[in-house]
C-alpha cells in the first residue's frame, strides 16, 4: 500500500499579509508565530486531510494532506512532447512579506540566516487566501496582482475557502456554503487585474472529493468549474489550475474523471492541473502523473500542469511519513520555463520552513526545519 500524505497548511494576519514573531535570539521558541491567526493542519494517515484556517492571503503557506490511494499508482511513461509556447515570459513574482522574510530580517546574526535567506527565503512562493472574509478580499487580492504586475513578474495565488474544506478534518473551514462560495469567487476574481498571474484553484478539492456524497460532489465540482470561468472572464491573462492531487494518491483516471466533472477540461475554466501541493513526491514521478492525468482528462493540447516542488528534493518517505518528516531536502526552484513538454511551471506552493505541526506549530515558520531542508 502507498501511504502518502501531504500537509496544507494555510496561515494568513488580518491585513492579509503575514506577520511572524522570531526567535528572539537564542532563548526563543523555534518558530515564527503569525499574528492573530489559526492554522489548519491535517490527522495522521489514513485520515484525509487536515488543515483548518482561517487566514486572510498568507505568503506561501500551504493546505492539505494527501490521502493516499488503497493501491500504488500503475506505472506511467511520460511522453515526449515540445515544450509550449503560451507559457508566461515574465519571473515569478516573491512578495516582499512573509514568515520566512520576517525572521530573516529580525534575525541577523543567527548562523543558520544565510542558509535561509539565499536558499528559502530569496524564491518566490504562492500567496494564500484561507479565510472566508468578502468584505476585504478583493483588495488583498488586488494588492498582490498589482504589485507583481508593477515589477513585471507573475504571482501565484491560492484561493481556499471551498465549503467542507477538509471534509470536518483539523482544516475544516471555508466558506459557509456553495452560494457564499461563489460569492467569494467573485470578490477573489475581481482582485486579479488584467496581468498575467497562476491561480492554483483549491487544493484538495478534487483529489479529496470522495469524502462527499456523489450530489455534494457534483455540487462542489459545478462551483469549481464556475470559479475557473469566472476568473478567466475576469482577467483572460490568468492561469488557473485545477487539483490532480499527486502521484500516490488517486489513479490518473479517477482523478481525471473528477477533474472533467470540474471542468478542467474546458479551456473556458481551466489551463490544466496541479499537483504535489506540500507533499514530497519527485518530480520526475509527478509530471508522469500529470501528464497521465491530462492524457486521460482530453481536452485542447494547451493544457499543462504545474508542481510543487518546495520539498521534494529527496522525494517521499518510504514509510509514508507526512508531517515535517526528516531527511527531505529543497526541490527545484520555482521557475516557468521547466523545459518539459506540458509542464508549465516548478512553483513553491509551500513555502519551505512552514511545519507540518511536528517541528513547530502547524503553518509556522521553523527555521532549524527551515535549515534543514536548505542545507
Amino acid at each position: 500500500m502507498v501511504l502518502a500524505a501531504s500537509v496544507v497548511v494555510a496561515v494568513g494576519a488580518a491585513t492579509g499579509i503575514l506577520t511572524a514573531l522570531g526567535d528572539h535570539g537564542g532563548g526563543g521558541a523555534d518558530e515564527a508565530r503569525p499574528a492573530g491567526t489559526r492554522t489548519p493542519w491535517p490527522k495522521p494517515p489514513p485520515a484525509v486531510p487536515s488543515p483548518s484556517a482561517s487566514a486572510s492571503a498568507s505568503v506561501s503557506a500551504s493546505p492539505s494532506v494527501r490521502k493516499a490511494s488503497g493501491t500504488p499508482s500503475p506505472a506511467r511513461t511520460a511522453r515526449t512532447e515540445p515544450s509550449r509556447t503560451a507559457e508566461p515570459a515574465t519571473r515569478l513574482y516573491r512578495h516582499p512579506e512573509s514568515q520566512v522574510l520576517d525572521w530573516v530580517r529580525t534575525h541577523p546574526d543567527d548562523p543558520r540566516r544565510d542558509v535561509i535567506a539565499s536558499r528559502v527565503a530569496g524564491h518566490p512562493a504562492a500567496v494564500w487566501f484561507a479565510d472566508h472574509t468578502p468584505a476585504t478580499l478583493t483588495s488583498r487580492v488586488r494588492a498582490v496582482t498589482s504589485e507583481g504586475a508593477a515589477r513585471g513578474r507573475v504571482p501565484v495565488v491560492v484561493p481556499y475557502a471551498i465549503p467542507d474544506r477538509d471534509c470536518g478534518g483539523h482544516s475544516q473551514g471555508g466558506a459557509p456554503g456553495l452560494d457564499a462560495y461563489d460569492d467569494w469567487i467573485d470578490r477573489f476574481a475581481a482582485g486579479l487585474g488584467s496581468g498575467e498571474v497562476i491561480v492554483v484553484l483549491e487544493p484538495d478539492s478534487v483529489a479529496q472529493a470522495d469524502c462527499l456524497s456523489a450530489g455534494e460532489r457534483a455540487d462542489r465540482f459545478a462551483s469549481l468549474a464556475r470559479a475557473g470561468r469566472v476568473m478567466k472572464d475576469a482577467n483572460p491573462a490568468a492561469r488557473v489550475y485545477f487539483d490532480a492531487g499527486h502521484s500516490g494518491w488517486h489513479t490518473p483516471a479517477r482523478q481525471a474523471a473528477w477533474l472533467k466533472q470540474a471542468g478542467a477540461a474546458s479551456p473556458d475554466s481551466s489551463d490544466g492541473v496541479f499537483s504535489n501541493v506540500s507533499n514530497f513526491h519527485a518530480t520526475a514521478d509527478e509530471v508522469a502523473h500529470d501528464r497521465a492525468v491530462l492524457d486521460a482528462l482530453g481536452g485542447p493540447a494547451s493544457l499543462g500542469a504545474v508542481i510543487d516542488t518546495s520539498r521534494n528534493g529527496n522525494g517521499a518517505p518510504p514509510d509514508g511519513e507526512w508531517c515535517d518528516p526528516a531527511g527531505r531536502k529543497l526541490g527545484r526552484a520555482p521557475t516557468l520555463n521547466t523545459g518539459m513538454g506540458r509542464v508549465d511551471a516548478y512553483l513553491w506552493v509551500k513555502l519551505p520552513g512552514e511545519s507540518d505541526g511536528c517541528r513547530g506549530k502547524p503553518g509556522t515558520f521553523t527555521p532549524s526545519y527551515a535549515y534543514d531542508l536548505a542545507r
